[in-house]
């Protein structure tokens, strides 16, 4: 992985100051693998690397290291350093960079910055917070319709290093407005004189500044991108998204709706950067709701405090049953969470939904209600634990598995609609919460149908 040295080799050149030997073996090195060792090394020493690094090679390493090793590293250079490294970052990557540091950091380090970059910077900084404007980079090419294959090629050639990607050459106006977008291969398999306005169809897909970073992660999914071009209010373009930049947004709203699922806030720093104090606040807020709702289960048993009374057994059967519906409403929505995050579904197919969960409430409740009574009526040939009575308590279970499942499935896959038509996050619908709220219901459910079962019986 990385070259024909590994780490421990490395520490030792570094050890020995052997630079002139690390220089070269880091010469053969892609960006990403001296990414990927820089993170496992000391900050010192990291700082060495970086200065042994052409400039260049140093401002696309650090895009690959993740914040915190950032931030790290920014307080360990000298000023000279950091200045080559932020003026070498892509805009996007560098603004990444900036949303997650202080304000007063951040004003001294845009400081540092070429007049040009800075004011890239600031412009990109002005967009909202979890717009496209703050993912887009403004480094991209743009061509008119009158020039030709000949002269489109010679632009290439000429400003084709400062742009992000070559794969995708764009049109536009004299005024800057996005006219269409060509893939270079359609470029260079055509002749030298053919007119640009020859070759695209005025057909494109765009993005614009103010749009939510997860519209941008939906159309590159759609319309099967690598980029996207970013317009403003005017159609003019202003900078294009790379589908690197959405990878990112898309693993971190994924890893905010498996912590809410788990029944926790998202946290905002990596788990072992986290503080034990926002860990405990995060969890703790969750618990104690949850906590609380589990109070309704001890006072539905209260409630049921005759019943179980009389017949004991009735009790054994509790955290079977109250489990079979915390776990058929937590997978119903786990999956509907998560083909909401997916776009399979969306708000009109509510009803849809509902009746396919129906469907399947029934069979799954079927089955364990089935396991159940099968479990309580042949056991009852070994054991006099259930009584006489143990074939009316298995149909007793087995009915309120059935009812209780089929409610658990039908509540797990309607709470992310009813959270989602109230304009709050479907992922709060957490299954530790699904499991509660089917508890106290499960209770219910079973008591109401042991009363009516074992009526003159065993009650």
């Amino acid at each position: 992985m990385f070259g024909n040295l590994l780490e421990p080799e490395i520490r030792e050149l570094i050890a020995a100051k052997n630079f002139s030997a690390l220089r070269d073996v880091f010469a053969e090195w892609p960006p990403a693998d001296l990414g990927e060792l820089i993170v496992e090394l000391p900050v010192t020493e990291q700082v060495v690397i970086f200065r042994l690094l052409p400039r260049e090679v140093a401002g696309e390493t650090f895009e690959y290291l993740d914040i915190d090793t950032q931030k790290a590293l920014l307080q360990a250079m000298g000023q000279e350093d950091v200045v080559a490294i932020i003026n070498e970052m892509s805009p996007d990557d560098r603004t990444a960079l900036l949303e997650e540091l202080p304000p007063a950091a951040v004003t001294q380090l845009i400081r540092l910055l070429s007049p040009e970059e800075r004011a890239v910077a600031q412009a990109l900084l002005n967009y909202p917070e979890d717009s496209v404007g703050r993912l887009m980079t403004p480094n991209f090419l743009a061509v008119r319709s009158a020039w030709t294959v000949r002269e489109t090629l010679d632009f290439i050639r000429e400003y084709g290093e400062d742009s992000e990607t070559l794969n995708v050459i764009y049109v536009t106006d004299e005024r800057g407005k996005l006219i269409d977008d060509m893939r270079i291969r359609e470029i260079l398999i055509r002749p030298l004189d053919t007119p640009v306005s020859e070759i695209h169809d005025l057909n494109f897909v765009a993005l614009t500044v103010t749009d939510a970073q997860e519209t941008a992660v939906e159309t590159f999914k759609k319309y099967d991108r690598n980029t996207l071009p970013v317009v403003d209010s005017n159609g003019v373009m202003v900078g294009i998204v790379t589908v690197d930049d959405v990878i990112d947004v898309l693993e971190e709203a994924t890893t905010e709706d498996i912590q809410k699922i788990g029944g926790t806030e998202a946290l905002d720093d990596p788990y072992l950067e986290t503080p034990l104090r926002s860990m405990v606040r995060k969890r703790a807020v969750w618990l104690s709701v949850l906590f609380l709702g589990e109070m309704m289960t001890a006072s539905a048993m209260h409630f049921f405090e005759g019943e179980i009374q009389k017949a004991v057994v009735l009790a054994v059967f509790v955290p079977l049953i109250i489990s079979s519906g915390g776990n058929s409403g937590s997978q119903a929505s786990t999956l509907i969470i998560r083909a909401m995050a997916l776009g399979e579904v969306a708000l009109r197919d509510w009803w849809n939904v509902m009746k396919k969960e129906i469907f399947s409430g029934l069979c799954l409740g079927g089955i364990l209600g089935a396991l159940g009574f099968s479990r309580i009526y042949f056991w009852s040939f070994f054991t006099s634990a259930y009584g006489e009575h143990s074939f009316l308590l298995g149909l007793t279970v087995a009915f309120t598995l059935l009812g209780v499942v089929l409610w658990g499935t039908i509540a797990g896959s309607m709470l992310p609609f009813l959270l989602k038509r109230l304009g709050a996050d479907p992922a709060t619908s957490s299954a530790p919460f699904v499991a509660t709220l089917v508890d106290v219901t499960g209770l219910i459910i079973y008591f109401t149908i042991a009363t009516a079962l074992l009526r003159g019986t065993m009650l």
